[in-house]
């Protein structure tokens, strides 16, 4: 987290105040901006906490906030302790802490022993705007309170950033998740972090998946799923406003004034250094490359531009080597927007491909269409039909301009809550 201070703005001030908020604290709502209001809940924050209260989010405030950033808290055990007292001390349920501790005896907590104490609130916040800091801390506080999670990296972005992977279930029929390719549609982070956590909270609680029927373990059962949250960080940061200086800004900006009528930065989908992510895999780039070359993006763009080579942005190619390793035998990736199904590439016809869509189609009310040809080589889903020739999809949520607002979000999730849950187990059915 960046040092915050009265008069920032951007995505980590709207950070700090949702923690604010689930600490108890009255920090003027989620803005963005760090006015008089957002300070005094600051101070009185550190000052009931014994740090200096000066009124600055830095390192030593940043980790007393921890907790209200990742929906969880450590408890160190005391004598007489037990998980029904640590729920009450910290206003949570003892369902939670025996979910998020299955490994301790709950009659023989030992003095010094440390517990993983979940707080009264969703982890994934689907009202704020995203930047990798927020994904770090729902791919941690999502593993945290449902160790049945395991959290991961598949690779690092050009600014270093990690591109996690959430992994959870086991079986034979294995699923994997994508969103944000493109930095503008990072709407779609929140959307398969909520439903992750979701999921999660089902399996643990043996309980169901929304108002579906069955439970949560009746739809994982057989399947191992892995959800890669976010391929774009860098690009998603430059979007949302979290990165607005230094040489990776100041680089962007130089790609975005060759190309005056996409505005910057809420035009742009590429990666940092003006590769679009989901022109890069090796199913007929070169085709890509003329299409695109002929619209004027032959060279790094805010948008367009397929790059040197396939493969060449290391986005990419973390996604296509776990991809390979990792042998699913269903994709979905999330985009934005036009509430759209494109299943085929090609003459590619995978089997129950089709079917699939159309029931994906039922029940999240979206369109099943052929992509274009303009639009229809070297992405993500191209490549996983033609190398695995099993279904992928790609999936264009929500509608609008991008990057769509977060006020969609609830209409978003509930559109496509069936689809992600029946793609768990349809290439079984």
């Amino acid at each position: 987290m960046k040092v915050l201070t009265t008069g920032s703005r951007g995505p980590q001030v709207q950070l700090l105040q949702l923690a604010l908020t689930r600490a108890g604290y009255e920090p003027g709502g989620t803005d963005g901006i760090f006015g008089p209001r957002t300070r005094r809940a600051l101070v009185q924050f550190q000052a009931e906490r014994g740090l200096m209260p000066d009124g600055i989010a830095g390192v030593r405030t940043h980790a007393a906030l921890h907790p209200w950033y990742t929906g969880y808290a450590i408890h160190t055990v005391r004598s007489g302790d037990s998980f029904y007292r640590v729920a009450q001390r910290y206003g949570t349920t003892l369902r939670a802490v025996a979910a998020a501790n299955p490994q301790a005896d709950p009659l023989n907590l030992r003095p010094g022993q440390r517990l993983t104490v979940p707080l009264d609130f969703y982890v994934v916040p689907s009202d704020i705007d995203y930047c990798s800091e927020l994904v770090a801390f729902c791919c941690e506080g999502i593993s945290a309170r449902y160790p049945l999670v395991e959290r991961g990296e598949i690779g690092r972005s050009v600014l270093g950033r990690p591109l996690w992977v959430l992994s959870l279930g086991e079986g034979e029929n294995r699923v994997l998740w994508n969103a944000a390719h493109h930095a503008n549609e990072w709407i779609t982070v929140p959307l398969l972090l909520r439903f992750t956590e979701e999921l999660a909270r089902g399996l643990a609680f043996d309980t169901g998946l929304g108002n579906l029927e069955g439970r949560a373990r009746d739809w994982m059962e057989g399947t191992e799923l892995a959800v890669i949250p976010c391929v774009n960080p860098d690009g998603m940061d430059l979007v949302t406003g979290d990165l607005t200086s230094g040489q990776a800004y100041s680089a962007a900006e130089e790609i975005a004034g060759d190309f005056p009528a996409i505005p910057f930065p809420r035009g742009w989908k590429a990666n940092i250094r003006g590769v679009d992510l989901n022109l890069q895999y090796p199913a007929g780039w070169e085709q890509a490359r003329e299409i695109k070359y002929a619209q004027g993006f032959n060279r790094p763009a805010p948008r367009d531009y397929v790059g040197e080579a396939p493969l060449s942005a290391p986005e990419s190619l973390a996604l296509h080597h776990f991809s390979l390793g990792f042998d699913p035998a269903l994709t979905l990736s999330y985009h934005t927007q036009g509430e759209v199904i494109y299943w085929k590439y090609l003459d590619y016809h995978p089997p129950g491909a089709q079917e699939i869509a159309r029931r994906f189609a039922l029940v999240s009310g979206y369109v099943v269409e052929e992509t274009p040809y303009a639009s229809g080589f070297a992405g993500y889903k191209d490549w996983f039909i033609q190398n695995f020739n099993r279904p992928g999809y790609t999936i264009e949520a929500g509608i609008g301009d991008n990057p769509l607002p977060v006020s969609q979000f609830d209409s978003i999730y509930s559109d496509n809550f069936g689809l992600l849950a029946l793609s768990l187990g349809v290439t079984r059915s």
